[in-house]
């Protein structure tokens, strides 16, 4: 969910960098289920494609949260068909484009949400408009494959439309137009989210148009509630079939030290300042670095808090997330493992199935690249249990080769 800031040298993910996978590709049947236009499901791209490639590690990562294999064909071919035409682009070809949603640009992130007790929940966020040419051009392609899912699966995009002016400008800027996140549900039929660019009218402008998106949908005094912060980069919202649809307001926190984080949240009833500062210290690595490892702040990239609206009028959020870019405070992804499994345990929740989507991903050892696990995030929502949500690349591109932790000097 963030952009590469780091200055290392990527080792090609087909080109030596990572060794062969040699798992069992599916196939699907050419009378499967619907994709996202309508169309018979048919076999999907090769796995030599972004498409294939892409819609490979989804079907394994299916069978890890547990969902059917109709389901998971299902969701294959509306990953291929929401990517496009980029979806039949060779891997041997450079990304699309520059996107802001992953570290080497591969235009799809995949995430597992915990929860103790349960099946972690399987999520897909893709750059629906990726490689079709300027960023107006991207955003009104984003906004077609999300009114074709609207269609599809027979949900309003009203609250969308209400803001296409705010996010969709003719001349937009900042890294991107329009996301779009599935969370997989037995059914075939995902719970969809758009993520939104603030700073599309100008990064001066951000903090405008958050205010004005959050009154236009019922909300207006929750932009006053907002804790400071150093930028505004998404805006999300729910739409179709969720219980309490959410407007998720996310916030950029550079410099960001335990402490702070500590003092983010804003929900009421929200989890204490106790046990935000800890999940920022395990999964940041703080807790590890010496005497002075609390005080440390995040320097390499900044952390990002999320803020939910559910209720109209209402003058606080309903949930609070704190994400930590666990990718650039690692040697590799094995300490980046070792810290989500730690974690996971720490909330009574079994970590065996983040250490199989790993596998499911690729066939490359952990210690030999980092960023495969990119942010680890705790997540609070009223009336619900607290989730751990681990967000893992796809690494369709590249490998970032393993490096130094960021606070190895203090140890």
């Amino acid at each position: 969910m963030d952009h590469r800031s780091t200055d290392v040298v990527w080792i090609p993910a087909h080109r030596g960098g990572q060794r062969p996978d040699t798992r069992p590709r599916r196939r699907v049947s050419s009378c499967g289920p619907r994709s996202l236009t309508g169309a018979a499901g048919g076999v999907l791209p090769g796995a030599g494609t972004l498409g294939g490639f892409t819609a490979e590690q989804l079907l394994r990562l299916c069978e890890v949260a547990g969902l059917g294999a109709d389901d998971a064909e299902a969701y294959a071919h509306t990953l291929v068909s929401a990517l496009g035409p980029a979806a039949e682009r060779p891997l041997d070809l450079p990304p699309p484009n520059r996107t802001y949603l992953s570290d080497d640009h591969t235009p799809v992130e995949f995430s597992l949400s915990f929860t103790r007790g349960g099946t972690p929940a399987l999520r897909v966020l893709l750059e629906p408009g990726c490689g079709v040419g300027s960023p107006a051009e991207n955003g009104r392609a984003g906004l077609r494959a999300v009114r074709e899912m609207a269609r599809l699966w027979n949900f309003s995009t009203d609250r969308l439309d209400d803001l296409a002016d705010l996010f969709f400008p003719a001349d937009p800027q900042g890294p991107f137009a329009l996301w779009c996140a599935l969370e997989l549900v037995p059914g075939g039929v995902p719970r969809v989210k758009v993520y939104l660019n603030p700073a599309a009218s100008g990064q001066e402008r951000s903090a405008g148009t958050v205010r004005e998106a959050l009154r236009r949908l019922g909300h207006d005094r929750a932009y006053a509630s907002l804790p400071g912060a150093d930028g505004y980069p998404f805006l999300a919202l729910d739409l179709g079939d969720w219980a309490a649809p959410r407007v998720k307001v996310y916030l950029r926190h550079l410099g960001l030290s335990a402490a702070d984080a500590g003092g983010l949240c804003r929900m009421a009833p929200g989890p204490g300042p106790e046990e935000v500062e800890e999940f920022f210290g395990v999964s940041a690595g703080a807790a590890e670095a010496g005497g002075q490892g609390w005080s440390l702040p995040l320097d390499r990239r900044p952390g990002l808090s999320c803020h939910s609206f559910t209720e109209a009028g209402a003058g606080l959020p309903s949930g609070f997330t704190l994400h930590i870019p666990v990718r650039d405070h690692v040697r590799d992804d094995a300490e980046a493992l070792a810290r989500a499994e730690a974690l996971l345990g720490r909330y009574g929740m079994d970590p065996a199935p983040l250490a199989r989507a790993l596998s499911a991903l690729t066939a490359r050892r952990l210690t030999d690249g980092t960023g495969l696990i990119a942010y680890l995030a705790l997540a609070h929502q009223r009336g619900c249990p607290p989730r751990i949500t681990a967000y893992v690349s796809s690494e369709a591109y590249a490998v970032r080769p393993p490096s130094p932790p960021l606070h190895a000097a203090a140890r």
